[in-house]
């Protein structure tokens, strides 16, 4: 029975995973690039909600607001912290240098952008783990002797349906064929009319939400915010990301999960300590076994999402 509890456990971070790794997807299988503000744009979601939690909102223009409200103001300014990066790390540098943008001053100037949020709530807000008042703790169902919590089981829906609109969206609307097109190939997608400079904003809106609701369901599953929160998270969304396949939607969800089984598993059998070196691990012999990931493809940018 404990085991079969650390099963539906990991599904439930996984979940937290699963989030995070299509956000990762989105960006490196259209835009040809690791996003490395992504783990900064969850932590900005988490540490907002707090601070709009407790302090309300700045210049005194408000109390401490509710916790829901607070959350949805943390997503809407996670969207717009990661609209800024696109500003700064595709529009601007690319329209001053041009393709001697793609793809590293990109990846360098996300990096620096990731080192520079990060460091602004670190002085705005400290260091400390911050205690997060969402939910009342004893919203727990008891199924079988198995034990879930509503905000968990809440989480896992909102994960699912985040994924299934996503691919619905790429595959069967408008922009979701710019977006296929600009992965493809971008220049023949200028070619063929696709306007580049609203498409690629959407990615980033996308990577933004996707991020902003990762962070606030941590918050409310954990009750636990703080600066470096996106850091483990974020490294472990990208081990899932490649395990599960480059530019797959479906490989990040499937690679997710799996990461978030190898923890939960690892914790239970071996402890907290030996986490880091069996995902890792997981992800060495995957890429021994399927140098692609599970569900991935060969080349980065053809046929992906």
């Amino acid at each position: 029975m404990l085991l079969l509890q650390q099963f539906v456990n990991s599904i439930m971070l996984g979940s937290v995973y699963v989030t995070v790794a299509v956000a990762f997807t989105l960006t490196i299988g259209i835009l040809n690039f690791l996003n490395f503000t992504i783990p900064t744009l969850f932590m900005i979601a988490g540490m907002m909600g707090w601070a709009l939690s407790y302090y309300g909102l700045p210049l005194g223009l408000s109390g401490p607001l509710p916790w829901p409200i607070a959350l949805m103001g943390a997503v809407v300014l996670t969207i717009i912290a990661s609209l800024i990066v696109e500003r700064f790390t595709f529009r601007y540098l690319k329209t001053k240098y041009g393709d001697s943008t793609e793809h590293a001053i990109p990846l360098v100037s996300s990096l620096g952008f990731l080192l520079v949020l990060e460091n602004l709530v670190r002085i705005g807000y400290g260091t400390d783990s911050r205690r997060f008042e969402g939910p009342d703790a004893d919203l727990t169902m008891n199924i079988g002797g198995i034990f879930v919590r509503v905000p968990q089981l809440v989480s896992l829906a909102v994960t699912v349906v985040i994924v299934l609109g996503l691919t619905m969206m790429i595959k069967h609307s408008r922009i979701g064929r710019g977006l296929r097109a600009i992965a493809e190939n971008p220049d023949a997608a200028n070619i063929l009319g696709v306007d580049t400079r609203r498409i690629v904003p959407v990615v980033f809106i996308l990577t933004g939400l996707l991020c902003g609701l990762a962070g606030a369901l941590f918050a409310i599953n954990y009750g636990e915010v703080s600066p470096a929160m996106g850091e483990d998270i974020g490294t472990k969304a990208i081990a899932g990301m490649v395990i599960g396949g480059l530019g797959s939607i479906w490989g990040a969800v499937l690679g997710g999960l799996i990461v978030g089984l190898i923890e939960m598993m690892t914790v239970h059998f071996f402890g907290a300590d030996t986490v880091q070196v069996m995902v890792w691990g997981a992800l060495l012999l995957t890429l021994l076994a399927y140098p692609s990931g599970l569900l991935g493809h060969n080349t980065i940018g053809k046929g992906k999402l």
